[in-house]
């Protein structure tokens, strides 16, 4: 097994504010929900596709 795991940083750039509630809830699943917020996650396909579902309220850093 791997040892070093793949992980993404991942930073909100926008408001979850008159968004869907499921998007806002997205946001609170990979530990964001303010704007600014950095987070390093590992590099799943579960976490990449909460990222790709609010991809226009982050950014991937890196």
């Amino acid at each position: 097994m791997d040892a070093k795991k793949k992980m993404l940083k991942v930073r909100q750039t926008k408001s979850p504010a008159r968004r869907p509630f499921d998007q806002e809830q997205t946001l609170i699943g990979l530990g964001l929900n303010k704007v600014g917020r950095v987070r390093e996650l590992e590099d799943t396909p579960s976490v990449r596709g909460m990222i790709r579902k609010v991809a226009h309220m982050v950014e991937v850093v890196e």
